[in-house]
């Protein structure tokens, strides 16, 4: 999946970015605490779980037309007078090439995607990635280390939360899971803009509870949601 069919697809608009840049803005004059966001489509390209779903759907249709190997030879005969002997081979070998590259293209349809990549793999993928991009974009840098980074992939309705040092001695990371779980039950429903303006609004809150503003509060990374990349492009 690609940026411009993700933002399409999650109606993302000027409005959207500009509510939910309003929001970051509003939560983090409540706290010393930095809210940074970032949507990716997805978080790996997945080529070999792809190609392992559409040769594992070659190999099952192979294994149907071997069943049906004397009406196939039958309907070979039939294309010609002549009958020639590489007739039925080359079905069969067109035909496994056809299933396997409209397995590779449906495989990439993002609802088969998610079915056939193990639970486990998205799961590594996108942490890694929301992980590279926290080390990336700096939060680990603001001065007194109460950077935190909503991380959303898209393909994967998968959100992650990573609070810095400062933040993580004093909020346990099951909060931060818990409004990353409602993030991405908003991400599946396709409401996007209002679950990232509920997921800051609930950052804010913990944020200001346990990190209250200093009389010079300086804004110290953008507010606004970054797109980035997928991993294909």
């Amino acid at each position: 999946m690609n940026t411009k069919s993700m933002i399409k697809k999650i109606k993302l608009n000027d409005e959207s970015f500009r509510l939910i840049k309003e929001e970051v803005a509003k939560q983090e004059l409540r706290s010393t605490g930095e809210i940074a966001l970032a949507i990716t489509p997805e978080s790996n390209d997945y080529s070999f779980w792809e190609l392992i779903a559409s040769t594992y759907l070659s190999s099952v249709t192979f294994i149907i037309m071997l069943f049906n190997a004397s009406k196939i030879t039958r309907f070979c005969q039939s294309l010609s007078w002549d009958n020639q002997d590489w007739y039925v081979p080359a079905f069969f070998g067109i035909i496994m090439i056809l299933v396997l590259l409209v397995g590779f293209w449906i495989s990439n349809i993002p609802a088969i995607d998610r079915f056939i990549i193990p639970k486990q793999v998205q799961h590594k993928f996108v942490t890694a990635r929301a992980f590279q991009h926290f080390a990336q974009s700096g939060v680990y840098e603001t001065k007194e280390h109460t950077g935190i980074l909503i991380f959303v992939s898209y393909l994967e309705h998968q959100v992650r939360i990573i609070a810095d040092s400062g933040i993580s001695a004093k909020v346990p990371q099951d909060l931060w899971n818990l409004i990353a779980d409602d993030l991405a039950s908003n991400l599946k429903e396709n409401n996007v803009t209002e679950g990232f303006i509920q997921a800051v609004q609930k950052c804010g809150d913990l944020l200001a509870e346990n990190f209250p503003p200093h009389e010079e509060n300086p804004n110290e990374l953008p507010d606004g949601l970054v797109i980035l990349g997928g991993s294909n492009e």
